[in-house]
């Protein structure tokens, strides 16, 4: 038996025997990758001539041979067989493919379950149920034996005009990377031949770009680059041992990240030690000739990919191709940049175990979803639900109304309770895109759900109540468009109801009509179309409106928070999102959701975040702006509760302690109200005087706890001096001495308790793994 085939040898001796025995076709096809319906017939069915012309040499990866696809599930698994079969009977070295999947919420696939978008998890606050839904994911994917997922997505997202916001967990760093790392921890699980290879993107600085504008230029200090928009990618590698990276589409200071040398090999690899395989954006490697111009051709672009250590080209074969092998031949480019990408992929291929288990043994007919999925996808829904506003306690709402309206746009539509990475927006971009190859318009309001049911939220409500309540419908308007001739029906349900409840917002996806998701930037905040003239009309009607939000993106939303008595933020809650929301405007279910973004008041406010510089959101000498406040709408970590709670009892011990130490921070948090509820208390942490300027509050810890009415709950923080570190006027990572203020509250700006410790000692320098995050108890 040769060494690579045998899987009591090292991973490293297999990888090295393996890549001696290759020339260098076999090589350049490990770099590569195809779209799976490129080896179908229609997209349905494996054609052997097109895998004896495509993959003759062998392949990296396969591309989505469910999600590029309307296969069943049991029909991808059988195609998936058959590939796998081809490369290991057919090629020369028989290596087996890795298949890569996107799963940001949930397999796009037909079939499989689809849970809230990532903002709308990060809005739970509770990293366990993250790892608990990837677990799942993980579970679902494994029906094809797929060994790559396209996520998550690590950008700390401070600027909600970029589409792709709703695709992140939110603004602070220390927020996203638990989330991140929780994700991780799931799909990948303990043992790699039965997990899911994760894959952190985008890196990095990707969402902070000019005017909110996908793939522009990050304008990013090194400083803040390390200490916040690297900071969950080093805990992606250090902390949860992510397997793979994904390199970012724009530019930081002139060098775009796909040839970005010091990001993909000085800091990822030397600094962090990552071992992993880096993946091309898809076409980023293509972007260096065609979009960014810094090659002058896909040859040159191949170079510098490789060169800075993009190890694979996705989604297909561009840049990486049979240029790349003439060019080594010629000396142009030096065949151990090839040797090195082809070692790490081959590694990764070797500790999945994609060698000894290439087939799915046994391919199951049954459905892809089972009935626990729906139940945890329903809990993370009414978990990602945020009270922000509920004046006069309208909420929760009583089951036996005379009549009840609800209004609105997005009230009785499944298609907007989705994210953009959901399979039923992937057929739409499909079908949109075939119709016009075929010079048709596509009607995207006719596309019909390919997948799960997805319960609308004027279903959710209709099973609530009870046969005494008259229940009015009208949508008023679209999400976009400037027609007002539903004004006059939704007007006239509203006077006749004892309550309105209006549900507005977006639509997520990738096309024209679409107001949220990847390429769909805004340059406006406020409700689109006439939402808000809607919203306007039906509160001009004297009825009580609760106003609920469908969208993935914080709004400008200052006249509904001045007039309107209850406002929900729900999201793009996925398939159970209607009995969610449902259970929470009836008290089924009482919400205990945290902002995971500071909401701007107005537009020109945009950057504005808790973690923002002393000098910041204030304008020396009158604070505000000329013609408005300088202070958000809502907080960073804010949401209500139909309970109340009461913190106290703070204990910081020791009041000295060494740079490197730890300190342990406790308080007691009591449910004073009259109903179960879940608190996220949140730890904030502010150095009073540095050598250079910080934050007035960084989050440390955060704990949701559920309590029952009178109940009492201690919660404890034990916070290593690491988690104190900065990067210092050299930009070493250091932990200097001084005064440390502790604040502990319900939001970043609802500070319950506050105390001080000191750090004592000599400044630490910090070289290597650290602590990333405080213990809770």
């Amino acid at each position: 038996m040769e060494i690579y085939r045998d899987p009591s040898q090292p991973l490293d001796k297999r990888t090295y025997d393996l890549l001696s025995r290759m020339t260098l076709d076999e090589k350049i096809a490990q770099l590569q990758s195809v779209w799976g319906y490129s080896l179908m017939k229609d997209r349905r069915t494996f054609v052997a001539e097109k895998a004896r012309k495509l993959l003759k040499h062998g392949i990296g990866q396969i591309t989505r041979p469910a999600g590029g696809t309307d296969l069943e599930y049991a029909q991808v698994a059988e195609f998936v067989n058959q590939v796998q079969r081809f490369l290991i009977e057919e090629t020369r070295l028989g290596i087996p493919a890795i298949l890569h999947e996107e799963c940001l919420t949930g397999w796009q696939a037909k079939g499989a379950t689809i849970f809230p978008q990532a903002i709308g998890l990060a809005s739970t606050w509770e990293p366990e149920l993250i790892e608990t839904m990837t677990k799942t994911i993980r579970t679902q994917l494994k029906a094809i034996n797929a060994h790559q997922g396209l996520a998550p997505v690590l950008d700390v997202a401070r600027d909600p005009r970029w589409g792709r916001t709703e695709e992140t967990y939110g603004e602070d760093p220390y927020l996203v990377a638990a989330m991140g790392a929780a994700y991780i921890n799931g799909l990948q699980g303990d043992d790699l031949p039965s997990g899911i290879a994760a894959t952190a993107k985008h890196f990095a600085g990707y969402s902070a770009s000019q005017g909110g504008l996908n793939w522009a230029p990050a304008l990013i200090p090194t400083r803040e680059l390390l200490d916040v928009y690297l900071f969950p990618f080093e805990v992606a590698v250090r902390e949860a041992n992510v397997l793979a990276i994904m390199n970012a589409y724009h530019e930081l200071d002139g060098i775009p990240c796909g040839a970005n040398r010091w990001l993909l090999t000085d800091i990822l690899r030397h600094q962090w030690g990552f071992d992993g395989i880096v993946v091309s954006d898809y076409e980023a490697i293509n972007m260096l000739c065609e979009y960014h111009h810094v090659a002058k051709d896909k040859l040159e672009a191949a170079r510098l990919a490789l060169e800075a250590g993009i190890d694979i080209e996705l989604p297909e074969v561009d840049c990486y191709n049979k240029g790349l092998k003439t060019a080594v031949e010629k000396g142009l480019i030096p065949e151990t940049l090839v040797d090195r990408a082809v070692a790490r992929i081959l590694r990764l291929k070797f500790a999945l175990g994609i060698f000894e288990n290439p087939y799915i043994e046994r391919i199951n007919n049954g459905p892809l979803e089972q009935p626990m999925h729906r139940k945890f996808a329903l809990e993370l829904a009414r978990k990602s639900i945020v009270l922000l506003k509920n004046k006069g306690d309208l909420l929760p709402l009583k089951k036996n109304l005379n009549k009840l309206a609800v209004i609105g746009p997005n009230a009785d539509s499944w298609r907007n309770l989705l994210g953009d990475y959901s399979f039923p927006t992937i057929v739409e971009l499909r079908e949109m895109m075939k119709a016009s190859e075929k010079g048709k318009k596509f009607d995207l309001d006719a596309i019909p759900n390919p997948t799960v049911q997805v319960v609308t939220i004027l279903e959710g409500i209709k099973a609530k109540l009870t046969e005494a309540t008259e229940l009015l419908f009208a949508s008023g308007c679209s999400v976009m468009g400037d027609s007002t001739e539903g004004f006059d029906s939704a007007i006239a349900a509203a006077r006749e109801a004892e309550v309105a409840i209006v549900v507005v917002g977006g639509k997520s996806g990738f096309v024209p009509g679409c107001t949220s998701g990847e390429e769909r930037d805004r340059a406006e905040l406020n409700l689109p179309g006439v939402q808000r003239e809607l919203v306007k009309a039906i509160h001009a009607t004297g009825t009580p409106v609760v106003l609920v939000l469908v969208n993935g993106r914080p709004y400008t939303l200052e006249w509904e928070a001045q007039h309107i008595p209850a406002i929900i933020e729900a999201w793009l809650p996925g398939e159970e999102g209607g009995n969610a929301i449902a259970d929470v405007l009836f008290g089924d279910f009482n919400p205990g959701g945290k902002l995971p973004m500071t909401f701007p008041a107005k537009l020109g406010q945009i950057p504005i975040y808790s973690r923002h510089k002393p000098s910041a959101r204030r304008s020396h000498l009158w604070i505000d702006y000329v013609d408005a406040s300088s202070q958000p709408l809502f907080p960073f970590g804010h949401g209500l509760s139909y309970t109340k709670f009461k913190y106290s009892q703070l204990k910081i011990s020791p009041k000295e302690v060494p740079s490197a130490g730890k300190v342990m921070i406790s308080l007691e948090v009591q449910n004073t109200g009259p109903v179960k509820g879940d608190e996220v208390v949140q730890l904030y942490i502010h150095d009073l005087v540095a050598s250079v300027t910080r934050p007035v509050k960084e989050l440390k810890g955060f704990k949701r706890i559920e309590l029952e009415p009178g109940q009492k709950q201690k919660v404890q923080f034990e916070l290593s001096t690491d988690l104190l570190a900065y990067y210092d006027s050299d930009l070493k990572l250091v932990v200097e001495p001084g005064e440390f203020e502790v604040m502990l509250g319900s939001s970043s700006e609802d500070i319950r308790l506050t105390g001080t410790f000191e750090v004592v000692g000599e400044k630490r320098f910090i070289y290597g793994r650290r602590e990333y995050f405080s213990i809770v108890r």
